[in-house]
């Protein structure tokens, strides 16, 4: 089997996956409310508007998984979500999806920014079943100094991510291939960055399956294929 096939096999099994139990868990406003670490974690953060609640009901597969904010930086919760689950009752889920909230507040009080730091800070740094977290970027802006203050939070946490650029159907192919350019040469700069740069549109589906395979690879290995 060559990479591409291979690439398609992890591509059809991660699909399959995902057809299968997608379930909200909880939220959790303080680290006291998180569920117990006792399964794989991949975490999703970027700017609010960035798209995130999209993408996690595309990779999912779902239309609602993940409710859009109406008002940007309302959502101050982490929200978690089992995916997949053996058939025995009472089994474990395969891993967790972690919808972290938005950052870039233009309006918020510094109190309510002062309150997302810390938990934010405190979960990348404290929780030992992170796999991975998806730093999301607007491929219509490019990665802006917000998103490098997050990745710089990452690093320092030693907190392993990937960048995803999102919305790439609403610019031009050009434009794209500038912006993910510039996005792998700032990748380079940062200790715990992944070098794959993930373009992906929720809208029309480009990218997800690609992106799919790797969130499931980074949760349950590289060889689960299962």
């Amino acid at each position: 089997m060559d990479d591409s096939e291979l690439q398609a096999a992890r591509e059809e099994a991660a699909s399959r996956l995902f057809s299968g139990p997608v379930d909200f868990l909880r939220s959790a406003p303080q680290l006291q409310f998180l569920p117990e670490p006792v399964v794989p974690e991949i975490a999703f953060c970027g700017r609010s508007n960035v798209g995130k609640s999209s993408l996690l009901n595309a990779l999912a597969g779902r239309k609602s998984i993940a409710r859009a904010s109406v008002t940007p930086g309302r959502t101050q919760e982490l929200n978690f979500f089992d995916v997949g689950r053996p058939e025995e009752e009472g089994a474990l889920p395969l891993f967790r999806l972690v919808d972290m909230p938005g950052y870039g507040f233009a309006k918020a009080p510094v109190k309510v920014v002062e309150k997302w730091k810390a938990l934010v800070n405190s979960f990348l740094r404290g929780r030992q079943v992170l796999s991975r977290t998806l730093v999301l970027v607007d491929s219509r802006h490019g990665i802006k100094e917000v998103d490098r203050e997050m990745m710089t939070m990452l690093d320092k946490a030693a907190a392993s991510y990937r960048i995803v650029l999102t919305k790439t159907d609403k610019i031009k192919a050009s434009e794209l291939a500038e912006v993910a350019e510039k996005t792998a040469a700032e990748a380079k700069k940062h200790v715990a960055a992944h070098p794959e740069i993930h373009l992906t549109s929720s809208e029309k589906g480009m990218g997800i399956e690609r992106l799919r395979a790797a969130v499931v690879a980074d949760a349950l290995g590289e060889g689960w294929m299962g």
